[in-house]
Formats: C-alpha cells, sequence, structure tokens
C-alpha cells in the first residue's frame, strides 16, 4: 500500500490524540513482547502515514519516547513499558490494530477507543477456562518429561494451583516480581512434602512443568536477538531481567524446599525410572498446546496454526536431539518455527507470529533447562558451572535459531516472492475447485 503523494490527501487529525494513541499501541506492542526495533518502526510508520513526516521514536522494554512535528510546533511524549504480558488474542488484535493504523484511514481517536477495549476485554475462557487451561499445559508439559501416571496426577493439581495463584496477579503489577517467587516455592513444598510421605514422584520432572509459563525463555532468546542487532540497551536490559527471574524462580524453589526441611545440598537426591514411552512426548506436545490456547485465550481459528507451529519446532527438536545433542536442538526447533510462524501470518493469513511462535518457545523449554542448571547450582557448586554453560549456550542456541529463521524467511520471500505468492494462494484455488466438482 503506498501513502498520499500530497499532504492535502491525508485528512487532518488531531496531533495529541495521535500522540497519545502512538505511544498507547507502542505499550501493547511491548505488552505482546515484540523487539524494540520492529516497535519503533511500527510507529514511525503510523505517523507518516497521518502526515507527521518529522517524527521520532526511540522504544526500550520499560519506555517509549515519541516527537511529533505537526507544522507549527513540536509535541514530545514518554510513556512507561509494559509490566505484564497480554494474552493471545489480545496480541492478534493489537497487531491488526497496528496493521489498519499504518494504511492511516484508521481515525486516532477510534483507534484508541477500540485499544482501550482490547486491553480491558476479558479472557474468552473466564476464570474457570484460564485455571483448567494451565493445569492441561502442565499435564501435557510432564508428558513430555516424564510420563508416569503418579506425576500427570501430581501436575494437574500443581497446575491448577498456580494457575489460581496467577489470577490474582492479574493487572497488578506489584504483584509481578513476587508472583513467580511464590509460584516455585509453593510447588517446590508440595513436591517435596509429596516425596517425605512416600509418594512416588520425581521432583525434577515435576518442579519445572507448573512453572513453565513463568520461565524467560522468549525474554532471554529476543535479548540476544537484540544483542545481535547492535540493540545493545534493550537487548542487555532484557537479558538481566530474564536472568534475574531465572534465578528468582531457583530461590523460590530453594526456599520452598527449606520450609519442608529439604535442604539446598539434597535438592538433586530423589530421582525415580524414567518411563519410556514413544508415544509420550508427541502427545504431550498436542495436550500442552491445547492447554496454552485455553490457558491464554487463543483468538478464534488459531489453534490449528498453533498446534502445527509447536508440532513443527517439537519435531525438530526432537531429531536435533538425537544427532547433535540437546543444548543445541533448540537451534533447530526455532530455525522451523520462525519461518513456519511467518508464513503461517503472511501467506495464509492466520494469526500474528507472536500467537504461534510463543507457544512454541514454551514448548521448546529453553527456560526449564536453564532452571533446572540453577536449581543444580545450588546443590553443587561444581555442577554450578557445568550448569551456567549450558544456561548460555542454550539460550544463545535458541536465539540464534530464532534470527537466523527470520532472516531465511525474508531472504526467501525476497529471492523466491512470486513463488511463495503462489503457496499463499494455494488453499483458496483448492477450494475453488472443490465447489466446481
Amino acid at each position: 500500500m503506498t501513502a498520499p503523494d500530497t499532504p492535502a490527501a491525508i485528512p487532518a487529525v488531531e496531533t495529541e490524540v495521535l500522540l497519545e494513541f502512538m505511544f498507547r499501541l507502542g505499550q501493547a506492542y511491548l505488552a505482546c513482547g515484540e523487539q524494540t526495533a520492529q516497535v519503533e518502526l511500527t510507529l514511525r510508520r503510523i505517523a507518516a502515514a497521518y502526515g507527521m513526516r518529522k517524527s521520532r521514536v526511540v522504544a526500550f522494554p520499560t519506555a517509549v519516547f515519541i516527537t511529533l512535528h505537526d507544522g507549527t510546533a513540536e509535541r514530545v511524549t514518554l510513556a512507561e513499558g509494559a509490566t505484564h504480558l497480554l494474552r493471545l488474542d489480545q496480541m492478534a488484535d493489537v497487531f491488526a490494530l497496528g496493521s489498519e493504523a499504518q494504511g492511516g484511514k484508521l481515525p486516532p481517536r477510534t483507534g484508541l477507543e477500540r485499544l482501550t477495549g482490547i486491553l480491558r476485554r476479558p479472557a474468552r475462557f473466564g476464570p474457570v477456562g484460564s485455571v483448567l487451561g494451565h493445569a492441561i499445559l502442565t499435564v501435557g508439559l510432564a508428558l513430555v518429561l516424564m510420563p508416569s501416571l503418579i506425576n500427570l496426577a501430581a501436575a494437574a493439581v500443581l497446575g491448577a494451583a498456580v494457575g489460581v495463584l496467577k489470577l490474582f496477579n492479574r493487572e497488578r503489577a506489584v504483584l509481578s516480581v513476587p508472583t513467580p517467587v511464590l509460584a516455585a516455592a509453593m510447588v517446590s513444598a508440595l513436591v517435596f512434602t509429596a516425596v517425605r510421605y512416600g509418594l512416588p514422584v520425581s521432583p525434577l520432572y515435576l518442579l519445572v512443568p507448573p512453572l513453565v509459563t513463568f520461565l524467560p525463555g522468549a525474554m532471554l532468546a529476543f535479548g540476544m536477538v537484540e544483542l545481535a542487532y547492535g540493540d545493545m540497551v534493550s537487548g542487555a536490559s532484557r537479558l538481566i531481567a530474564g536472568l534475574v527471574q531465572l534465578l528468582l524462580l531457583a530461590f523460590g524453589l530453594a526456599a520452598g524446599a527449606l520450609l519442608v526441611g529439604v535442604g539446598p545440598e539434597s535438592l538433586m537426591e530423589w530421582d525415580t525410572k524414567v518411563v519410556d514411552a514413544r508415544w509420550a512426548p508427541w502427545a504431550g506436545s498436542v495436550v500442552f498446546a491445547f492447554g496454552v490456547a485455553l490457558h491464554f485465550s487463543a483468538p478464534r481459528n488459531s489453534f490449528g496454526w498453533m498446534l502445527l507451529v509447536v508440532m513443527a519446532a517439537f519435531g525438530a527438536q526432537r531429531l536435533a536431539t538425537i544427532f547433535f545433542g540437546s543444548e543445541i536442538s533448540g537451534f533447530f526447533g526455532t530455525l522451523v518455527a520462525m519461518p513456519l510462524a511467518y508464513l503461517v501470518q503472511m501467506r495464509f493469513k492466520g494469526p500474528p507470529v507472536a500467537v504461534t511462535f510463543l507457544p512454541s518457545f514454551w514448548m521448546l523449554v529453553p527456560g526449564s533447562l536453564g532452571l533446572l542448571s540453577v536449581t543444580r547450582m545450588l546443590s553443587d557448586r561444581a555442577k554450578g558451572i557445568d550448569g551456567m554453560v549450558t544456561v548460555v549456550f542454550a539460550v544463545m542456541s535458541i536465539a540464534l535459531g530464532t534470527l537466523v529463521g527470520a532472516t531465511l524467511y525474508r531472504w526467501a520471500t525476497e529471492k523466491f516472492g512470486s513463488w511463495t505468492l503462489q503457496i499463499g494462494r494455494a488453499g483458496s484455488y483448492f477450494r475453488r475447485q472443490n465447489k466446481k466438482r
């Protein structure tokens, strides 16, 4: 779409309203986990679409700076960043609203009203659906890690308990930091209490699934990507915030264990025999995707696309584990997931990349690998060094896969643009042929 050639063709807008719409939309993009460079580019395009040719935008994970010049004066604003991630349905609507605003045909005041409605909209499945979804995704991940019946039952109970705890964190920025610590302490205390009373559960495989939605895998990976692009401030801040959150989760695990009389040196003592069920991880990935869709209120008609990306990423990771080991397998998972997520959005008119790609991040469990490594750090100093190296290596492989996957898609689109366009039209072509028959 091309912008009008003359300023006269652009309807007059109120600069103050446009400025408010832009910074609130920027906050929403940051709450979607979008990269800061992309947020800046999108907001500058919106300003240009409304005739503001002299605009400056600087975005950080915690703040947005915007200046607009309407021909008579320069207006400046500073807004704080996001305090919590949006749900998947909200992410889809925010990206759709941003795309519409870049065309310049949406009045800024109308955009503000729509954005307010998006942010205030309740979850599609309500509080009960959110808690149930968290329990289901926890069971799905437990199927991937340790598919014993007692572990699955315990995972369902722990997942529901954490889901209830997360309900109290909604729209409360002051609880965003202590909630993961309290959840980790609660999970750890319940797991080790069960072990003390003789239940045959495996702590190593039960500590991670209920806490997977707190793991900062995406934050760490996107921080590495921003550092690779030269965005030092945003990349470093995301990286440090992710590592701090990881350490807080490990602290919560240790605190919960201490509450029931288990010292840090004993965190690695208990283990059970791994159940050999080759079908379980694949079934677990499907259950996990369904739980994510329910807990995070996936937009309508998006579950099939989510499941496609999750299964593709999981399959690539499992295959890479056989040949290259688990530490680097995340690279191949995101290498497949990122181009596929872009293909779904751009060529098949599916949900935004964030909606289909974020669940695959949790499925690959980059943060859980780091969490287990940090747990080992608490129990053994010698293992702690190896654990930290494993964390750094896993995060770098995930980030590199994300970066290479996005670059690969852009290169393929530019190189074989007409060919990929035909792929996007294949579905409608076959539907027309079926109707003719």
